[in-house]
């Protein structure tokens, strides 16, 4: 399962790691740069046999698309640019494919798994890593605040189940602010939502959020031909970096993303109209934003603006 190809330490670790472990020799090479092709992620037909092997099979209902692509998670784990010393979670650890590949990187992994017989192979799979830690859990469920005690800065480096990718990173923004980077594999459709501009088709709520927290950008696609089982769709690879302040200081963010949240949900009729008892007509004036404007029209500073007139007129200012 795992392969050493470098001629030099094939004779001393026997060409061959242990199932699921690592040969100790081979390993302080590696850990020396000394054996650099070193190929850390499951395999086609590894997936295969560890899902027979368990009695298991992929389930639609968590998104499960196993990474099978060496050159995939190796560059995964060069983008997300983490190394010892740094605090990695990985959402939707699956059987260990990526997870391999950042505990390479040396930093301390934290890989979060929802179903129940698939952690138990990837606990199997990790167990003589000791910069990994295994947690059995829903992280739309997950209490963040042991995790951000152990560190002030957290990567969420991820290959993101494709259901919860939203949520999961819209509630990682609001509720844990010591994870201030993520690299995160999605689909790419909600890729282009993330990172959406204002006035085009992709442009949405989450498309504002993001904006609000933090800067993001797609560094990159991932064919669909690198899973196991193929998916039917592309997926993009998303870094979010949090902004050291929100783009809109001055605004109470509950306050704001339920607006945003109201304007979007017509987002095709004038905003005085949808926002009709929530904005009243002056409100707009003071805002400086046309009430004949529509919700995809306004960039996160516009939305900024009319919360903070809405909150000034409630104060009576």
């Amino acid at each position: 399962m795992h392969k050493c190809f470098q001629p030099a330490c094939a004779k001393r670790c026997h060409h061959y790691f242990a199932h699921f472990g690592f040969h100790q020799t081979c390993r302080s090479h590696r850990l020396a740069n000394s054996c650099k092709d070193f190929l850390v992620t499951h395999t086609r037909n590894d997936i295969s046999e560890l899902l027979s092997a368990h009695g298991l099979s992929p389930r639609r209902a968590f998104g499960q698309n196993f990474v099978v692509d060496a050159n995939t998670v190796r560059r995964i784990a060069r983008l997300a640019g983490v190394g010892p010393g740094d605090f990695v979670l990985e959402i939707g650890a699956g059987l260990g494919s990526l997870t391999l590949a950042l505990a390479e990187t040396g930093a301390t992994i934290v890989a979060i798994e929802i179903d129940n017989g698939v952690v138990e192979v990837l606990r199997s799979v990790v167990k003589d890593l000791p910069n990994v830690e295994v947690i059995h859990g829903d992280a739309l469920l997950l209490d963040w605040a042991p995790l951000q005690a152990r560190s002030q800065r957290w990567h969420v480096v991820a290959n993101l189940p494709y259901n919860v990718a939203t949520p999961l990173v819209a509630d990682l923004l609001d509720g844990a602010p010591a994870v201030d980077h993520m690299l995160v594999m999605v689909q790419k459709e909600v890729a282009e939502r993330f990172v959406a501009p204002v006035r085009t088709p992709a442009y949405g709520a989450v498309s504002v959020k993001i904006a609000y927290w933090a800067t993001s950008s797609i560094v990159g696609d991932v064919p669909a031909s690198v899973f196991f089982p193929k998916p039917n769709v592309a997926s993009s690879l998303v870094d979010i970096k949090r902004r050291t302040s929100p783009a809109v200081p001055d605004v109470d963010p509950t306050q704001f993303f339920t607006l945003v949240r109201t304007g979007f949900g017509q987002r095709r009729k004038m905003l005085r109209r949808v926002l009709a008892g929530v904005i009243a007509p002056e409100t707009f004036t003071r805002a400086d934003v046309s009430p004949e404007a529509r919700a995809e029209e306004l960039d996160v500073h516009a939305w900024g603006r009319l919360c903070v007139a809405q909150q000034e007129k409630l104060a009576g200012k």
